[in-house]
């Protein structure tokens, strides 16, 4: 390279991500191959606020062919200036072009598509995520050219953490004066976890050079026996675009909550919201908007599901890493539970389970009677506790609970389809209706109970005719709001009366 410019590089990787290992090797890889070189960094703040920045300059020309010049380096990155930004975290991306580092007529921006939500986003009553495809449309946009890659299933796929796919992702690129080579002798002349570290980088750059995936084809797909890649298939033929991430993510979601049939039966539910979808002229949002809260209620919470937590590698690999920052040594985890007697009926056939728990309601015990457990997660005996009560997901179909969620799912469904001939935004509020329920136990009871109420005076009506459609959307979103806001159920028996004062009003003057 002959440029006169230094090559400017920003990374924002969060706490536990390993962003100065990260610095550090594309240091030791540039003063190794003769380039001079120089790197900073900006610590972040706690607690899920923002990363930690690390500022690279590589002068692209050979200290060797300098003479006795030497390039003058800055210590931080300027606005507008940023060759090459690297982000751990989708929301990380977007504070860099927030910031102005990611510029079109110069940066290469590359991101990971996982997220690690930030405090406002988890501390939200309802769902206070950042909107995914807003953030990916403002990187697209504001970038040069991206790469936008899901870093975090990558590295748990080849074993390693993300700093060594995110280094992968950027030798890909192609921006560096680095062969993959050099950044892969820097990674072993580190000497710590080199294996995993390569594996991981190596995975980086063979998805920052795959320009486009290879289509799955089934030659008989009426008879093809259902799998993952058939599923997902079925979603890109079948769906809008703007649904096709959210519903295969819910596939994934699913295969992994009860498996292949269960997951088959989410596409077969979103099939009518599909139709419906499409006479209502919404492109997608209708569908997408479904797709996501009806994976989420279909993995509802239960024992089985809290066991296959508590014993997954990647939760034991997460917490070693980034809680204990330990690599070899040996820890233990100790879970503490606190199941009632709801969560005992759970599994039960609903033959057994329904006098149990109405003798309960009776006494009063329901919410009152508790065992409380401490289980050493990562003993023998605790493993297989848990693993005995995770085995028991394929009794899961013939329980009391999934018998109650999966009428509760239909009837859900069933308002949005007939709502959404009426109106797309009625839909649109109802599907929203979902959040409400949510959690078990007492909160779900009362998410129940709030949603109840929404359908009994509000959605009711409307599908009846009784309330025109425009007026109910917004009715139906500020009382969701208000019983999110106040899950104790005040707050939305306020927000029904004045609704009501206002309709009776409406209708006087009329």
């Amino acid at each position: 390279m002959t440029s006169t410019r230094p090559i400017t590089l920003l990374i924002a990787a969060l706490g536990g991500e390993g962003g100065g290992v990260l610095t550090g090797w594309i240091v030791a890889a540039a003063e190794q191959a003769g380039f001079p070189v120089q790197s900073t960094s900006i610590p972040g703040v706690a607690q899920r606020t923002g990363a930690t920045t690390y500022y690279i300059e590589i002068f692209p020309v050979k200290t060797a062919e300098l003479g006795s010049k030497r390039p003058v380096l800055a210590l931080t990155p300027g606005v507008g200036d940023i060759d090459i930004a690297v982000a751990s975290e989708l929301l990380e991306a977007g504070r860099t072009v927030a910031n102005g580092f990611v510029t079109p007529d110069r940066t290469h921006a590359i991101a990971s598509l996982s997220r690690f939500y930030a405090v406002d986003e988890k501390i939200a009553m309802g769902d206070g995520r950042f909107d995914q495809d807003r953030l990916i449309k403002v990187i697209k946009e504001h970038a040069r050219d991206c790469l936008l890659i899901d870093m975090a299933r990558l590295a748990e796929q080849s074993g390693s953490i993300i700093n060594a796919v995110m280094l992968g992702a950027i030798a890909g690129s192609g921006r560096l004066p680095l062969t993959l080579e050099q950044l892969e002798a820097a990674v072993r002349a580190d000497g710590k976890s080199v294996d995993s570290n390569l594996a991981g980088l190596r995975a980086g750059f063979a998805a920052a050079g795959a320009k486009t995936q290879p289509a799955i084809t089934v030659e008989n797909k009426r008879n093809a026996p259902v799998t993952p890649a058939l599923l997902e298939h079925e979603v890109s033929y079948s769906m809008p675009a703007l649904a096709q991430p959210t519903a295969i993510e819910g596939v994934r979601r699913l295969i992994a909550y009860q498996g292949l049939a269960y997951a088959k039966l989410y596409l077969d539910r979103l099939r009518p919201i599909t139709d419906a979808d499409e006479a209502a002229s919404a492109h997608g949002r209708l569908l997408k908007e479904v797709a996501r809260h009806l994976a989420v209620r279909m993995s509802y919470e239960d024992v089985v599901r809290v066991a296959q937590a508590k014993i997954s590698p990647a939760r034991m690999r997460r917490i070693a890493r980034e809680e204990l920052r330990v690599t070899n040594e040996p820890f233990s985890v100790h879970d503490f539970l606190k199941p009632g007697i709801e969560e005992f009926c759970q599994l039960l056939p609903s033959f057994l389970a329904r006098p149990i728990l109405r003798v309960s309601e009776r006494k009063g015990w329901l919410g009152r009677f508790h065992i409380g457990m401490e289980i050493n997660s990562t003993s023998i005996s605790g493993y297989l506790r848990f693993l005995m009560l995770a085995k028991l997901r394929r009794l899961r179909p013939f329980g009391h609970r999934y018998k109650q969620e999966q009428m509760q799912i239909e009837s859900w469904l069933g308002l949005i389809a007939k709502a959404a001939g009426q109106s797309l935004d009625l839909g649109l509020e109802i599907a929203e209706c979902s959040r409400l329920i949510k959690g078990y136990g007492d909160t779900h009871v009362r998410g129940l109970a709030n949603f109840a109420i929404i359908a009994d005076r509000l959605i009711g009506p409307a599908l009846a005719g009784q309330i025109p459609s425009p007026r109910a959307a917004d009715a139906i979103a500020s009382a969701r709001t208000a019983a999110l806001l106040d899950p104790e159920g005040e707050g939305l028996a306020k927000c029904l009366a004045e609704i009501e004062g206002q309709s009776a009003l409406r209708i006087a003057a009329e």
